[in-house]
């Protein structure tokens, strides 16, 4: 199986604290790597991280506060200096666009490689060319634009060796039934349904500054790997909605609604040093694997169902 895992490369929100760097996030999805919000010293924890330029397939962007996207620059500058092969797309809120140009153009570079740019105007699919994976976003409730994002990956098949032999598929014939989807042999046709089993496909949403809303539960729904933002402590509730954030407690209570499998909470505020409350909170609504992402943490996604 290929690799699939959240590599966090920061926890904090708006402000860094000495064990917690702005956020980002790379989740590996085989030979995909999508960062997600590059904030300021993204690129120096991806060296601590052991996470290259060459890395990052795509850049997907939730919003433009500073702690989502201030490392941004030092991203582009680092792909272009290693000359990063393949193209990198690049999703953000098009109503950032004059944001999005000028941390792409922050100061002097040396052009090697190509950034697609793919700004989002609304909810629903977005281009993910060469994908194993369909990547789409919805809008979620913040002081500025803000869009979350799910990756789900299409239902396939398990080959079950006792049903080739029963059928007589040996060699070639099952690369064929592979590639196609059904065969011509001994005079019936066979699909991979009578060979095989279903196995369902993985998915993974991350959701970052929002309230409550409509898209927040519309990402998480039935999602194996929810990454998800825990700002504040329920105390903090009234806090969180005037600022646009979520609690603990709201997303243990966003992962039981949408029986998620592992639940990440990040982004935490500076005024909590420990996040053991966080965990506490979140558990008693979400039954669940919890994890508190901490800096450099590589998080596994789950095993399939």
């Amino acid at each position: 199986m290929s690799q699939r895992e959240l590599v966090v490369l920061g926890t904090a929100s708006q402000v860094p604290t000495k064990n917690r760097n702005h956020n980002g996030y790379l989740l590996r999805w085989g030979a995909e790597g999508v960062l997600f919000d590059p904030g300021e010293g993204t690129q120096r924890q991806m060296t601590h991280a052991g996470v290259s330029a060459t890395d990052i397939t795509r850049i997907a962007i939730t919003h433009f506060h500073g702690d989502h996207c201030l490392g941004l620059p030092g991203i582009v500058q680092r792909v272009n200096l290693d000359r990063v092969p393949h193209p990198v797309d690049v999703y953000y809120p098009a109503s950032g666009e004059v944001y999005y140009q000028r941390l792409c153009h922050a100061s002097v570079y040396h052009r090697t490689a190509e950034l697609r740019p793919h700004p989002i105007a609304a909810s629903g699919p977005l281009e993910a060319a060469g994908a194993p994976f369909t990547l789409s976003t919805a809008r979620l409730s913040h002081p500025v634009e803000a869009f979350g994002y799910r990756l789900t990956e299409p239902d396939g098949h398990r080959l079950v060796p006792e049903r080739l032999r029963a059928a007589g598929l040996t060699g070639p014939a099952v690369g064929e039934l592979q590639r196609a989807g059904a065969i011509e042999h001994d005079g019936r046709t066979l699909t991979l349904d009578d060979v095989g089993e279903r196995r369902p496909g993985q998915s993974a949403a991350f959701i970052m500054d929002t309230r409550l809303c409509d898209g927040v539960h519309e990402l998480a729904d039935g999602v194996d790997l929810l990454v998800i933002e825990a700002t504040f402590l329920d105390t903090e509730a009234e806090l969180a909605a005037e600022h646009g954030h979520l609690t603990a407690a709201q997303a243990g209570r966003v992962a039981a609604r949408a029986n998620a499998r592992t639940l990440v909470l990040t982004h935490f505020s500076q005024r909590y040093r420990t996040l053991d409350a966080h965990r506490a909170e979140a558990a008693r609504h979400f039954p669940g694997e919890i994890v508190i992402a901490e800096d450099l943490a590589r998080i596994p996604f789950p095993p399939r169902r």
